[in-house]
């Protein structure tokens, strides 16, 4: 077992009257942490479950995170990101609704716009703000010949 474990049952029972442990994590990984030690789980005698977010509550987290930094997705992008935002058929990935995901969409939709700017001789502000689909995606638009 590891030493941290150990020390932390034990700091748990001499300041059991001073202090207050909070544990988050996702459920399988904390039921793992649990098991451990035999002590550790009638020390934490509180289990909160918060569910995932739905698509929806994702694009609202996506679209902070650009206000945040002063840029905005247009229609289509935010299309291919809700699009991008689908949760397995299979349903096996018990991390769907993490709003990280999100956060690393947007900024690496961020980086992508960054580098689609990179190459044009002049750009206007709103060019500059505005996140399009291919940000989202990585793949560029057709163009019908």
């Amino acid at each position: 077992m590891p030493v941290c474990i150990l020390s932390l049952v034990k700091t748990m029972e001499d300041h059991k009257d001073e202090i207050i442990l909070i544990l988050a994590g996702y459920q399988q990984e904390m039921e793992k942490f649990m098991q451990t030690n035999p002590g550790l789980h009638s020390r934490f005698p509180i289990h909160i479950d918060f569910p995932d977010y739905n698509r929806q509550e994702l694009l609202q987290i996506a679209e902070q995170l650009c206000a945040k930094r002063q840029y905005q997705l247009t229609v289509q992008a935010k299309s291919a990101l809700l699009h991008s935002l689908n949760p397995p058929a299979n349903n096996s990935d018990d991390k769907f609704g993490n709003a990280r995901t999100v956060r690393n969409i947007i900024e690496k939709a961020i980086r992508r716009q960054a580098v689609r700017l990179i190459s044009k001789h002049s750009t206007t502000r709103e060019e500059l703000m505005v996140i399009e689909p291919r940000d989202i995606t990585g793949v560029e638009p057709c163009e019908n010949v």
